[in-house]
């Protein structure tokens, strides 16, 4: 059994995320900023007022988890680089710290041509700067990091919905995974059986991964 911290648990994939790890039996810490509106969560998991963005929150929370889970979302631009950032130079101090499972946006993942979905000429400008943010939040893991455990998690760019819990997917890299007929879908429930698997058996360390049908 782990014990994993959700920051962002209150959220579509977040919930998704603390449902799956306590269902399998894992400490399960949701950490939100308004507790109060997290009564939909499963029994088992343990509620507390954290910020990703918060040194002392991280702080607080690290010492005795396994692995800190990134799900936030909402914000501006420079929200997921900052937590990024302070989770990199909070834990990088600890001993035996915490792995980071940071779960970022599809659109940083690559066109056939080798470009990012979010610099294709018709990429919805609504969502414009949630992806540079997250793409900024990439670009300083893969740079930034050293000396400590992260994983970046990108669902499909284009068909990521809530569904149905099947328990199978398949992993790529910095591509879509897609099926015969070229499209990748995934959904919520199915990315977090991924997350949660990564957690288990780590595959992805200091890397990023994606996954779909």
């Amino acid at each position: 059994m782990s014990t994993i911290v959700v920051f962002g648990a209150g959220g579509t994939a977040g919930s998704r995320i603390a449902a799956e790890a306590v269902d399998r039996g894992h400490r399960v810490i949701a950490a939100v900023r308004r507790p109060e509106a997290t009564s939909y969560l499963p029994d088992g998991v343990r509620t507390v007022t954290g910020d990703a963005t918060s040194e002392r929150s991280v702080r607080e929370l690290a010492p005795d988890a396994d692995a800190l889970v990134v799900a936030i979302g909402g914000g501006e631009r420079g929200l997921w680089r900052a937590a990024a950032e302070t989770l990199v130079t909070t834990l990088r101090p600890m001993p035996a710290a915490p792995r980071i499972i940071h779960l970022g946006g599809g659109s940083t993942l690559l066109t056939p041509r080798g470009t990012r979905f979010l610099d294709e000429p018709d990429f919805p400008e609504q969502y414009r700067d949630s992806a540079m943010g997250q793409a900024d939040a990439l670009d300083y893991y893969r740079s930034s990091a050293d000396g400590v455990r992260w994983t970046y998690v990108s669902p499909p760019p284009l068909e990521f919905h809530p569904g149905d819990r099947t328990g199978h997917y398949r992993t790529g890299t910095d591509e879509p995974v897609t099926d015969d007929q070229g499209r990748s879908v995934l959904t919520y429930e199915d990315l977090a059986v991924a997350i949660v698997d990564e957690v288990e058996q780590p595959r992805h360390l200091n890397a990023r991964f994606t996954a779909a049908y």
